[in-house]
């Protein structure tokens, strides 16, 4: 089934499991198909930890824009890699703290943009705009930001669980680089990415990852420790560092890790 339609708009293809919506569903959404629900159960079934890192990924999320907002006094924010909006999307976080913030969502799913356009809606005060555009094509997404977003002023790169799609490691490198050569001092990275290291219970990942890629798109591809902390290179991370995005700024001590490294940085 093709993707594109003659007039060139993305074409929804609801025959083969897409990460966004399978993501929607591990977290408790109801934007998702049957082909969707089956490839995710099917999953978990092989690596049942998935629902709590969907889950831990999205409270870090609400974690780091809370603090960048609050105690860094970042108005502006590019989330690169959407997904399905759900509760506390980043904007509703960043606005609730600081309703004259300016966020610009980037996805390219055909579902994701039909639901930005209806559900991503700013304060009165502040801004949010929704970008049709690759992660794999950066200089696109900050041609078209940069009509929301001053590049003069620090921006909050978000990077949740995106570049993971990207299975040229040299290649997803390259695009962190890119983005934050053209935010200013004082910017920052945050990112989350899967992990295959034993330390954080990865292992499992693999053969899991080997069945999505068989059966769902987009592909997808787990990294270890040392290859996720290089995108931070040039960075001044932030405490606690990198760390299983469960246990970044935790609310709670107890909160067991889980194969998904989490980490925000500051650009010198």
């Amino acid at each position: 089934m093709s993707d594109t339609p003659s007039d060139g708009t993305p074409k929804l293809d609801t025959s083969v499991a897409h990460n966004a919506r399978v993501w929607n569903y591990w977290i408790g959404g109801k934007d998702n198909y049957e082909v969707d629900q089956r490839v995710g159960e099917h999953v978990a079934g092989m690596f049942p930890i998935i629902r709590a890192i969907a889950r831990a990924d999205r409270d870090f999320l609400g974690r780091a824009v809370t603090h960048l907002a609050a105690e860094r006094g970042v108005r502006q924010f590019l989330d690169i890699g959407t997904g399905l909006p759900t509760v506390d999307n980043t904007h509703e976080i960043a606005q609730r703290i600081a309703p004259d913030a300016r966020i610009v969502y980037v996805d390219n799913d055909p579902i994701v943009l039909a639901h930005a356009r209806t559900l991503l809606t700013s304060s009165g005060e502040g801004v949010t705009d929704y970008i049709d555009a690759d992660v794999h094509d950066p200089a696109a997404i900050l041609e078209r930001a940069a009509r929301t977003l001053d590049f003069t002023e620090p921006v909050a790169v978000m990077m949740l669980g995106i570049l993971n799609f990207v299975l040229d490691y040299d290649k997803a490198r390259d695009i962190v680089r890119q983005v934050l050569a053209a935010v200013p001092s004082g910017s920052f990275l945050v990112l989350t990415h899967p992990t295959f290291d034993d330390a954080l219970g990865g292992a499992g990942q693999i053969p899991a990852m080997k069945f999505w890629n068989e059966n769902a798109t987009p592909p997808i591809t787990a990294r270890s420790g040392t290859d996720i902390a290089a995108f931070f290179d040039g960075l001044e991370l932030l405490e606690p560092g990198l760390v299983s995005c469960s246990q970044w700024r935790s609310e709670s001590d107890s909160a067991g890790a889980v194969p998904q490294f989490g980490a925000v940085a500051v650009k010198p």
